[in-house]
């Protein structure tokens, strides 16, 4: 590691802790509701949505009524642009005249965008309209993060009630969240990237001619409004094929660097609402704590091992370090390892670099990301929904060695929870599996694999790891364009979302009726650095428990064949 590659990466994180902290004490208050300095604005325009749509305000929710919301919400979201995709041939806003989308494309696109996911199958300059980009797409990129918070601060509230029933009410966290949060920062980081060259516009795609006489063409959109919303609300969903590779998209290392603090800001920042919404800050301090290490941990592996490179190249006198087959030559190893680290640390997935391209271990490493079940801070609302999952597993396994009756602020973690948050992690790692599994004996699977052997088992395990995780970023080298690839991740992108949200609603039900009970000599402190080693520990054993065979036979036995000398 040179001293430039440690100063950038010690500049990126103490930059993103200092901006989220005040976030995250703003976040804070728009959740609960309290005043703050848009409410001239927003509130006005919050009740017009509300008498147009008919929401009572009012209206207090239980965990099955707010469930329900979602999954209705969702649903006419999912319909609404699948049908959009389809038509959208015959609509405005169509400069280059692109047909309607093929169903199979348009369902696992419409899944992927209400899921929070953004999978791309398809290449977005060259398949959707401006207004199926705009009104589809980026509309999305707003509400799906928007639900996840939502659903967070139902959690919560679930976590911190004395004995009562209602979680709030789904529409208002949505529209307060898309308001007061996403919208803003939206706007300004959009009018920002604008100032550095990223296009924002309406014109027909430009033919241009080379210096060899060969004809061109040069996409044109509004790129800059879906770039920065892409980042902030961890969608991931690039207007352009190679996503934040494209100078159109990401052209300075300034935009690099801002486009990086974005995907993770409202993440951390949620941490510390977190401590602020139930009135410790050292809760949110010993989950920030446990992420930052994991983060840490990860970020150094996957850099090391691109540093390190392939031995095979450097006996033929070919300096390791200097290989960037596959990277973003403008910003170097150490600013590829390190977006790669943070797209999959949450559910993020945009690129600056080819993960097919990593070393083995490199390329482990976001995989290994997103099996954790994106935890390391994790996505807009679910990431930190999914490190409260594991806190309670944590706290009832602690509970079990040294005989105490698992608590968690100041309530009972009991039978039912404990169910919910085994179902809330197995189930996204069975649709990983299961679906690997069953990709890497048929033909249908295995005939778009670009490369034989443990390299195309890891190709595979990322596409179906990346899409229950909802996270979206490619692996590459495997063509899921296809029917059964459409289909199949589609409906893993579903399970891979609904299977997390549904049973933590559970959780907070049950855990909103429930007494506060006094701390005693017998409660557990789940504010020590002990119990944020214990967290850590708990999260890495249950990914190497669930996933290790299986990355053994992909990414771990290509790097043991790698330095063996045999290539695949």
């Amino acid at each position: 590691m040179t001293s430039n590659d440690l100063m950038q990466l010690g500049f990126y994180l103490i930059v993103l802790i200092l901006l989220a902290i005040p976030l995250g004490r703003y976040m804070a208050k728009v959740l609960q509701g309290e005043k703050t300095f848009f409410d001239g604005v927003m509130g006005p325009l919050e009740r017009l949505i509300y008498r147009i749509c008919g929401i009572d305000a009012g209206q207090e929710m239980n965990w099955k009524q707010y469930g329900l919301a979602f999954l209705v919400f969702n649903l006419f979201g999912l319909v609404t642009l699948f049908i959009l995709q389809l038509v959208q041939g015959r609509l405005p806003l169509n400069p280059q005249g692109f047909a309607g989308v093929n169903w199979n494309l348009a369902f696992n696109t419409a899944v992927s965008f209400t899921t929070n996911t953004n999978w791309q199958a398809y290449g977005g300059e060259s398949t959707m309209s401006y207004l199926t980009q705009m009104v589809g797409l980026t509309v999305h990129n707003f509400f799906s993060p928007a639900v996840g918070v939502a659903v967070l601060v139902a959690f919560i509230r679930g976590l911190i009630s004395r004995q009562g029933k209602s979680l709030g009410n789904f529409w208002v966290d949505t529209t307060r969240v898309v308001l007061w949060i996403l919208l803003p920062l939206s706007l300004i980081f959009a009018l920002v990237l604008v100032s550095q060259g990223v296009i924002q516009n309406l014109a027909p795609y430009l033919t241009v001619h080379t210096l060899q006489g060969a004809s061109q063409t040069i996409a044109m959109g509004p790129v800059a409004s879906q770039e920065a919303i892409k980042m902030l609300g961890t969608n991931g969903g690039g207007f352009m094929n190679v996503n934040s590779a494209h100078p159109f998209e990401n052209p300075t290392p300034f935009t690099n660097l801002l486009e990086m603090l974005a995907i993770l800001l409202i993440p951390v920042a949620q941490v510390f609402a977190f401590g602020h919404m139930v009135k410790d800050k050292k809760q949110g301090r010993v989950i920030f704590g446990a992420a930052l290490v994991m983060l840490v941990l990860m970020l150094g592996i996957c850099y090391g091992s691109e540093i390190a490179g392939n031995p095979q190249i450097a006996k033929i006198g070919i300096s390791t370090s200097s290989v960037m087959e596959g990277k973003e030559v403008r910003f170097g190893v150490v600013n590829s390892a390190l977006w790669a680290t943070v797209t999959s640390a949450t559910s993020n997935g945009s690129v600056n670099a080819m993960h097919d391209s990593f070393t083995p271990l490199g390329g482990m490493v976001p995989m290994l990301n997103i099996m954790l079940g994106e935890v390391i801070f994790g996505g807009v609302g679910v990431g930190l929904k999914g490190l409260l999952i594991f806190v309670i597993l944590t706290v009832f396994i602690v509970g079990l060695m040294v005989g105490r009756t698992p608590e968690y602020l100041g309530k009972k973690v009991e039978g039912f929870e404990m169910k919910m948050a085994v179902l809330a992690v197995l189930l996204p790692s069975a649709a990983i599996l299961l679906g690997s599994g069953l990709a890497s004996v048929i033909a249908w699977g295995t005939s778009s694999i670009a490369n034989p052997g443990p390299h195309g088992l890891s190709e595979i395990l990322y596409a179906f790891a990346s899409c229950a995780g909802n996270n979206g970023s490619a692996f590459g080298g495997l063509s899921a364009n296809t029917q059964f690839y459409n289909v199949a991740l589609g409906i893993t992108m579903l399970v891979g979302r609904t299977a997390i949200i549904v049973p933590t609603l559970a959780i907070a039900g049950s855990m909103a009726s429930k007494k506060i009970a006094p701390v005693t000599a017998g409660t557990f402190e789940t504010t020590s650095v002990l119990f944020s080693g214990l967290l850590v520990s708990v999260i890495l054993i249950v990914g190497a428990l669930t996933f290790f065979p299986a990355l053994a036979l992909g990414p771990i036995v290509e790097h043991l064949s790698m330095w063996a000398g045999k290539a695949f």
